[in-house]
């Protein structure tokens, strides 16, 4: 599993000309899932997500996370994430998850962020629309978070 967490200032997603999500301070997320992605993985990930540190205090350093700033957060689905860019010019997205599990684990991922995590304000795009996605980038702040290296650095911590 794959999350692209961008730190925004706004952020939207449009579909068939329709605002479908909108949120003000806070992360766009872009999830992709891969072939083999399990449910314990989207946990980690979720936790991870709500739990990161990149918002500035008082003192301009990057301690606060989403819960200390009331931010929001918008999920869109992004499956283009499993790109095999190694060979010739055309990706292959053979990596990426079967899209009937794909979407039942972003749909998990979001139910976490809400649910588990206490992030009242999460908007989504829709799983295999065509979306139009605008953002303002704070800072820059991107981040790529992968499931494999999350759980590789977890189990060599023990």
């Amino acid at each position: 599993m794959r999350a692209v967490i961008q730190r925004v200032k706004y952020a939207s997603v449009t579909i068939d000309g329709a605002v479908k999500g909108k949120i003000g301070q806070g992360f766009l997320v872009l999830f992709g899932a891969g072939e083999g992605d399990t449910p314990a993985q989207v946990e980690l990930l979720a936790k991870k997500t709500a739990g990161m540190r990149v918002f500035c205090d008082e003192n301009g350093k990057m301690n606060l996370s989403l819960s200390d700033i009331g931010g929001s957060v918008l999920v869109i689905s992004q499956f283009t994430l499993y790109a095999d860019c190694r060979r010739g010019n055309r990706p292959s997205f053979t990596g990426a998850a079967q899209p009937d599990i794909a979407n039942g684990l972003y749909e998990y991922y979001v139910r976490l962020l809400r649910e588990e995590h206490g992030i009242p304000d999460v908007q989504t795009g829709e799983f295999g629309a065509d979306m139009k996605v605008e953002l303002l980038n704070d800072g820059p702040v991107t981040i790529l978070l992968d499931s494999a290296e999350l759980e590789r650095s977890r189990s060599n911590a023990k």
